[in-house]
């Protein structure tokens, strides 16, 4: 039925109970756990199959978004489903199973009932305790996957247990990934080898000389934050559109992620970002001025469009601008976050020493960050001490 890769096959034929998916980017880890979740409810009825992500617009983005990638592009599985639920998020089965995606603030609410099989999507965004009161209450497999750019529960209280399995995968494992999608990832070598280890082969990492380091998640914009300006890269087939609302309280910056995504045109862009925001039309957008004929194209469907300011320092002026702040993240922001967690100077082939220009690389957020704090930042005062805002530290 799957246009199955090799992924599918190791999970599908391990005969371990947890299997701990590491990966690179694009291995197609999430996709290939998806298709075997689907595999399950379909062969074996009455199965209950629960998918927790850190949050419920992480899992939109990631394994959900799967889900409906995977039932729209394999036509065999509607004779399958029974029903789905898009408020509740559960795809019923003929057979009685069910697949079910959530997430859980508590761990007391990861009490709350039992399963067959268990998916952790982006298991290093939830906590230990969270995964070990659902784990505990899985009865068939239960199955984890993220990047390792650095050590977490997983490798210090699941990894190298008895029935558990360490499956590591790399762009590589991703049949359906472009020549030049495959040459791009292998090209991060060139700009840093240890990011490449990391999302070039999927190996654990501490990835050192990030840029933004004073950063918090946190779960939303202060409802009294004072709207910025909105940084628009523009992407297209390799390249995702980003979008990014820049928002300050107290001396702080707060940060969202308004969209992220491949194969946009420019009215897609505006029709997008009027689903997401509905007050788009009335708010100030800085995009790259690289892209002057998107610029007038967006105007002209009625976005308060303008080209960012550009010159021989502009880089380096928008980062140092930034770095003078706090920068909170919400939670929602899954792209925008992995690249905070990427985006760092490049590093001296000789001495081995970070040097004073940022990698070329994961910073397509952090453009459309840029380009909102170049249009803004210069008239904000200097940050005051740290607000009693409460956040949620990283």
């Amino acid at each position: 039925m799957f246009d199955a890769g090799p992924l599918y096959l190791e999970n599908l034929n391990a005969p371990e109970k947890v299997l701990v998916n590491q990966g690179g980017t694009s291995s197609g880890k999430t996709y290939s756990i998806v298709q075997l979740l689907y595999y399950w409810a379909i062969t074996r009825p009455r199965f209950v199959i629960t998918v927790v992500g850190e949050s419920i617009p992480n899992l939109k983005k990631g394994a959900y978004r799967d889900a409906e990638t995977i039932f729209t592009l394999t036509p065999e599985l509607s004779q399958y489903v029974a029903a789905w639920n898009q408020t509740e998020r559960i795809i019923r089965f003929h057979n009685g199973s069910l697949i079910e995606f959530t997430s859980y603030e508590t761990e007391q609410g990861a009490k709350n009932g039992k399963r067959d099989v268990l998916f952790v999507n982006e298991a290093n965004g939830i906590s230990y305790q969270i995964y070990w009161q659902l784990a505990r209450r899985t009865r068939f497999k239960v199955l984890l996957d993220y990047n390792p750019s650095a050590k977490f529960w997983a490798h210090e209280k699941v990894i190298g247990k008895p029935g558990v399995r360490l499956i590591i995968s790399d762009h590589r494992h991703n049949l359906w990934l472009s020549a030049q999608d495959h040459a791009d990832i292998e090209a991060i070598k060139d700009e840093d080898e240890e990011l490449w280890r990391v999302y070039g082969r999927g190996l654990t990492g501490k990835i050192q000389g990030i840029i933004y380091r004073k950063t918090s998640v946190v779960e939303a914009i202060p409802e009294h934050a004072k709207f910025l300006a909105r940084g628009l890269d523009f992407g297209f087939t390799n390249d995702p559109t980003a979008v990014v609302d820049l928002f300050t309280q107290n001396g702080e910056l707060w940060v969202d992620e308004v969209l992220w995504e491949t194969g946009l045109t420019n009215p897609d862009i505006y029709r997008r970002l009027l689903e997401e925001d509905p007050m788009s039309r009335r708010k100030r957008v800085v995009a790259d001025s690289a892209e002057p004929k998107s610029i007038q194209e967006l105007k002209a469907l009625g976005l308060p469009i303008e080209g960012a300011a550009k010159g021989p320092d502009s880089l380096r002026a928008g980062i140092d601008s930034l770095k003078r702040y706090h920068l909170n993240i919400t939670r929602r922001s899954t792209n925008l976050r992995k690249e905070f967690d990427a985006y760092k100077w490049k590093v001296d082939s000789k001495t081995g020493e970070p040097t004073n220009e940022p990698i070329d690389k994961f910073n397509h957020g952090m453009d459309a960050l840029r380009y909102a704090a170049l249009a803004t930042l210069p008239a904000l005062s200097l940050p005051r001490r740290r607000s009693a805002q409460p956040s949620i530290v990283r």
